[in-house]
């Protein structure tokens, strides 16, 4: 029987207000939903009075002016980049104009380029002002946070961990409403998959994630995810012992109860298994993994 994801799609809100979700954390989600970001990206801001900015969204001026006002009586003294996808990073220049805070991040977007485009686009102009290593400690007034590094959904990929709520940030990592997707060149899925399991060995007791309600349960929903990775992983196996080798054709198999205008992005996913299961010796091709190549049964 196959993994069932307790997904929550119910999402109370409203545009450009800013909510208040825990004695420390409050969102602000921007207006722009889409297939990828649900109901739009959500801007988090920790702390009272002295505060940190999580992942301050795409570039949409409304956006801006709404977590300005939502901290317009405080001091920003850090702003917290999860990964540099067009709806998370770009309006850190704007926030950092207005506020005077440094942007704290790992790093800037990774390899060359995230191939065929299937969701927001990366943000190659984004550099952090301070480098956040795994393990590393930010502390602010009030309020303490650790990055935790979680490649696959890009490389430079971190979560922030507030240790006074016992809370993660997952960024795009795990969203509740929906599974991540996982595109290479900068996707990689055996790095995704690996990162699941750092996660899972964690203890936070709530999640908030960019796209969606917060995660009350997550241990028990990151061990789903990474259990429905290994799924498909199996189905691909059983479409290449029945002769399905190319990409498409695996997708319409085995997406066959997905909306069809998500089926390019999940021939994205599909190609991370692939480069994955072909490096560990569990598919077969002629040259390098590609989104066009026949694969076949590893031996």
């Amino acid at each position: 029987m196959a993994t069932v994801i307790p997904y929550n799609r119910e999402l109370e809100f409203e545009y450009g207000a800013s909510q208040r979700l825990s004695p420390l954390v409050r969102r602000v989600i921007a207006p722009n939903p889409s297939a990828f970001t649900f109901r739009g990206t959500g801007t988090y801001i920790i702390g009272n009075g002295s505060v940190a900015i999580v992942d301050p969204g795409p570039d949409l001026a409304d956006h801006v002016d709404a977590v300005l006002a939502a901290v317009q009586d405080e001091i920003v003294s850090h702003i917290l980049v999860t990964h540099t996808h067009l709806d998370h990073s770009p309006a850190t220049v704007a926030v950092k104009a207005a506020t005077g805070a440094p942007s704290y991040a790992f790093g800037p977007h990774g390899r060359g380029g995230d191939g065929e485009q299937v969701e927001e686009g990366a943000d190659f102009d984004f550099m952090p002002d301070h480098r956040v290593a795994d393990g590393e400690t930010i502390a602010g007034d009030g309020w303490t946070v650790e990055g935790v590094h979680t490649p696959g959904h890009t490389s430079n990929h971190m979560c922030f961990a507030l240790k006074e709520e016992n809370a993660l940030f997952p960024g795009d990592h795990v969203m509740g409403w929906s599974t991540t997707i996982v595109s290479p060149p900068d996707g990689d899925m055996s790095a995704y998959m690996t990162s699941l399991v750092k996660l899972a060995g964690r203890s936070e007791g709530i999640y908030y994630p960019t796209h969606g309600a917060p995660i009350t349960d997550p241990l028990p929903y990151v061990s789903a995810l990474l259990a429905h990775r290994h799924e498909r992983e199996d189905q691909i196996v059983a479409c290449l012992a029945e002769g399905i080798g190319l990409i498409p054709d695996m997708v319409a198999r085995m997406y066959i109860d997905v909306d069809k205008s998500l089926h390019r992005a999940a021939g994205r996913s599909v190609l991370s298994h692939l480069i994955h299961m072909v490096e560990t010796g569990r598919a077969a091709c002629d040259g390098r993994p590609g989104p066009d190549t026949t694969y076949q049964q590893a031996g």
